[in-house]
């Protein structure tokens, strides 16, 4: 988190090149490769929601502009009158590979000597670069700073940059070319507000990158499967374009993982206080497509962290998904087209999610009158990271006040369970077999090892659920009800699970099958807890447990088809867990919302249990072996 006291965007600017290409004139800029690239195409753009974009190439795809150009056109237009000492630009891929993008830009304009810096990465490079830009205006080495980004992707998306290929063009190679189109933004930050008009005071920006915990999403620069580190390791780069290592790919499998950890650092900063969404009178989310998931939506809600929708706005419809322009051409046209209805402390929240290695970024801004001395904002104080320890804590603090000065609600439940989970789910994908797992060094040994201490694991489910319903007095009977439903859903379970193992070789007995140590003490703690009268914190267990199957599985499973080679057969309990366990989360949401309406005291002990559960379940994968 930095927070900013006298930082002030004054103005915004964007460039589209060419003419607004609607969905029906895509192929004759960019071109259909093949028959599948047909089928995708239909089926992405009822997807995304994209009606226009724009495209620097022309429909003979030659180059009409350069990253380079748009960005210059950008700035030209902010310092028109304003003498600049600070320029920061960011870009997915430059016109050249050196130098930069700023000094290239820098360079284009003839602009006098000044502080230049290149950010280079994807969609959140933009709020590097404008983070960059803001400190140098805080930290008075500016008093007048630009921060652009500029892209071109369509230059990777022609279709003869496809032909005569000697690899298979995969999904997520075209995946993207639907997706992505070219643009360039900006916007210029001073050390005091406009004298005439509005300005957009910035409050504080907050970057979280996620990129040791997860392999990458999306890339450009490296083979299909990443068999050489990149483009410039191959014998010539005529052997790199054959492989395909120029083509902007994505893996849309693990791509969900991105709006989970978005939502869960959102819930922290609103946890910390940084942040009150009942405060928010404008929503400028960065997103790639209209769809989102409704349970994700809905636990937003619950939790009381969403934002209505009338408070969003988005231009992709009209103006497409630029990568890191986006959020800067989203801005200068509300900024523009809202200006008239603006009014002085109105706050406008940004949020840009990166799958490239999964960053989050965010960013607090307030309308301000330049006639008006601005007031000094508060201290912040630190940031909620949500490091997640080892140790089994099983003290944690009060959970946070809601809106309306109370403790206790389904909110306060949600807000203390989502940093637990921020912060579990981080160190699961850290554990040795998660990593090889996503990074395909899995063996079909490893995957019995792990079948072999899991399976008792699951086993045990059903018992302790059906231990906590006969703790329970009459007041929770319907809570009762609700757990011996699941009860019996999952008493079957384990041997789904162990015919998978038996599918893939797996020889030992199931009664011969062993917890590992951080299994045996998940499994004798629920059942401890679960023995006490009214064990209401066993949902918060539950939400660890069910958001594994409904969160982590899902990520693993592709990886896990990819690199074991084994028929579906061999995973077919982790494929229903993927499938199901929505349906499962959502009762569990009807029950916290049952049980807190009974006891003033329950989010408190719900988020104590979901914190001792992380703690053993985490211990349960940490002690998976691997056999390399």
């Amino acid at each position: 988190m930095t927070p900013f006291s006298h930082v002030y965007i004054t103005d915004t600017a964007s460039f589209m090149p060419g003419e607004a290409v609607n969905n029906q004139k895509m192929d004759a800029y960019i071109g259909s490769i093949n028959r599948m690239s047909g089928r995708i195409k239909t089926r992405i753009l009822a997807e995304n929601g994209i009606q226009l974009r724009h495209y620097a190439i022309d429909e003979n795809g030659q180059s009409q502009h350069s990253v380079t150009s748009m960005g210059a056109k950008v700035v030209a237009a902010l310092t028109e009158k304003t003498p600049l000492q600070f320029l920061s630009a960011a870009t997915t891929g430059g016109d050249c590979a050196a130098p930069g993008l700023a000094n290239l830009i820098q360079g284009e304009l003839t602009l006098p000597p000044l502080e230049a810096l290149s950010v280079s990465g994807i969609c959140a490079a933009s709020i590097g670069a404008l983070n960059a830009a803001a400190s140098a205006v805080q930290s008075g080495s500016a008093n007048a700073a630009v921060a652009v980004a500029s892209e071109f992707p369509s230059r990777l998306f022609k279709a003869s940059r496809f032909e005569n290929r000697n690899t298979d063009i995969d999904f997520d190679a075209h995946f993207l070319r639907w997706m992505l189109s070219d643009g360039a933004g900006g916007a210029m930050l001073k050390n005091q507000p406009s004298a005439q008009g509005l300005s957009l005071k910035v409050k504080w920006i907050h970057q979280q990158s996620f990129s040791g915990d997860m392999p990458t999403c999306m890339q450009v620069g490296q083979s299909i499967g990443n068999t050489l580190p990149g483009y410039l390791d191959y014998p010539t780069l005529a052997e790199a374009e054959q492989a395909g290592a120029f083509d902007l790919r994505q893996n849309i499998r693990t791509l969900p993982n991105l709006f989970d950890m978005g939502l869960h650092e959102y819930a922290n900063l609103v946890k910390a206080g940084h942040l009150n969404p009942k405060d928010v009178d404008w929503f400028l989310c960065h997103y790639s497509s209209e769809r989102f998931k409704p349970m994700m939506a809905e636990l937003m809600q619950e939790a009381g962290i969403a934002i209505s929708t009338e408070k969003w706005f988005s231009n992709l419809s009209s103006k497409g998904n630029t990568g890191a322009a986006s959020i800067f051409i989203m801005l200068d046209e509300f900024f523009k087209s809202k200006k008239a209805s603006l009014k002085v402390g109105q706050q406008i929240f940004g949020f840009v999610p990166e799958s490239g290695r999964f960053s989050v970024a965010y960013f607090l801004l307030e309308v301000v009158d330049g006639n008006v001395s601005p007031a000094q904002i508060p201290d912040f104080p630190p940031v909620a990271t949500a490091e997640f320890a080892p140790e089994l804590a099983h003290h944690l603090a009060p959970p946070p006040m809601s809106a309306e000065g109370q403790t206790g609600g389904v909110a306060d439940t949600l807000k203390g369970l989502m940093a637990v989970w921020h912060g579990y789910r981080s160190e699961v994908f850290r554990t040795d077999i998660a990593s090889a797992i996503m990074h395909g060094n899995i063996q079909l040994n490893d995957y019995l090892n792990w079948m072999e201490c899991w399976i008792p694991q699951v086993r045990e489910g059903s018992l302790w659920m059906r231990r906590a319903v006969s703790s329970m007095s009459p007041q929770y009977q319907q809570l009762a009800q609700l757990v011996q439903t699941h009860a019996v859903e999952e008493q079957l379970d384990w041997q789904v699970l162990y015919q998978d193992y038996v599918q893939a070789g797996g020889k030992l007995d199931a009664s011969h099958l062993r917890r590992n140590p951080g299994g045996e003490a998940l499994n004798a703690f629920m059942h401890s807890y679960a023995a006490r009268q009214n064990p209401i914190g066993l949902l918060g267990g539950i939400y660890i447990i069910e958001g594994t199957g409904q969160r982590i599985v899902p990520t693993l499973l592709p990886k896990l088809k990819q690199h074991l080679s084994v028929p579906s057969s061999v995973l077919k309990f982790i494929e229903y867990h993927g499938e199901n366990d929505q349906a499962h989360m959502m009762r569990w949401l009807d029950a916290v919302k049952m049980v807190v309406n009974i006891d003033a005291n329950a989010a408190a002990e719900i988020v104590r249990v979901a914190e001792t559960v992380a703690a053993l379940y985490l211990q349960q994968w940490k002690f998976v072996s691997l056999n390399q």
